[in-house]
């Protein structure tokens, strides 16, 4: 009979967690725990705690130092993932919570908000610690609208339609993906995906105003057929398609997790480019403003495309 791993969450700890990546990152689990500012002895005793918890060796132990096991590394993977969406909820909870003065306010769109401000915030806040920031998370069409009323300095979207009113920069190249359920007639056909069938095919989207349904819009046409399905998040279309109610296209960014746990299965399109940019706006009068520039300083520092993630 398989050993039985206890309740995960009853025991396990984030520095655990940390200690384990920078082995793999420093090479050696002394160096890991002395960037962790522990003990070695208490980083040696943490990865025993750690690997009778899971059942299995992460390091293998020599006179000469210790090295990641085959499962350690691919423990270390898995890690990554949820140190990454710590730091990101850390990063996004402080810029929502904060209670006082509001000297850089930035509205984002939904994908832009989940996935890619969390790090320009940390990194922004690392630079201008004096600087506090407020975010609120709007579709695409009512970013637009309060960084012109005034409401917000900067605004992030993913509509591919931007006013003349106000200054854009791009600041990420996007990729779109067809997904469905595994039960899903799309998810085992062998022809790749064309444009005419996907223009005739209803849906499951996001709500009008959504930069991912302007930019279909956009791209295929006008005249596509009313949404299967119309709902507010990107979850809750993501656990609609995992049930295989419909198909939907959305940012790889935020169906990159689900694919790679195979719950959604991306179907391959014929030639089709459905790349997007990604904008940030800004009025023109906060050209002089320090706060905004020097976040768009970090947003360039930090822009990439989704496939080098």
């Amino acid at each position: 009979m398989s050993p039985v791993i206890p309740n995960i969450d009853q025991w396990l700890s984030l520095s655990m967690l940390r200690l384990l990546t920078s082995v793999a990152e420093l090479g050696s689990l002394s160096a890991a725990a002395q960037s962790c500012g522990i003990a070695q002895s208490n980083a040696s005793r943490s990865m025993k705690t750690l690997e009778r918890r899971l059942g299995y060796p992460l390091l293998h132990r020599t006179p000469q130092g210790s090295s990641l096991t085959q499962e350690g590394k691919l423990t270390v993977e898995w890690a990554r993932g949820v140190l990454d969406a710590v730091d990101r909820l850390a990063a996004g909870a402080e810029s929502l919570a904060h209670a006082g003065h509001e000297q850089l306010s930035i509205s984002a769109s939904m994908t832009i908000a989940e996935h890619l401000l969390p790090g320009w915030l940390g990194e922004f806040r690392k630079q201008q610690p004096q600087v506090s920031t407020k975010l609120r998370v709007l579709n695409s069409a009512d970013v637009i609208a309060s960084v012109e009323s005034g409401a917000a300095a900067l605004g992030f979207v993913e509509t591919p339609t931007l006013p003349t009113t106000l200054h854009s920069a791009p600041v990420w190249t996007d990729q779109l993906v067809v997904v469905v359920g595994a039960e899903h007639p799309w998810a085992t056909r062998s022809a790749p995906l064309g444009m005419e069938e996907l223009a005739a095919t209803p849906l499951i989207e996001r709500e009008e105003g959504s930069g991912t349904r302007a930019f279909l819009d956009y791209l295929v046409s006008n005249d596509r057929p009313a949404p299967l399905l119309e709902l507010n998040s990107i979850s809750a279309i993501c656990h609609a398609v995992m049930e295989s109610i419909g198909p939907a296209v959305l940012s790889r960014l935020a169906v990159d997790s689900y694919l790679r746990a195979g719950q959604l299965v991306e179907v391959p399109t014929d030639g089709m480019a459905l790349n997007r940019l990604m904008h940030v706006l800004w009025r023109g009068e906060a050209d002089s403003a320090e706060a905004v520039r020097n976040f768009l300083d970090v947003v360039g520092t930090k822009t990439r495309t989704t496939n080098d993630r």
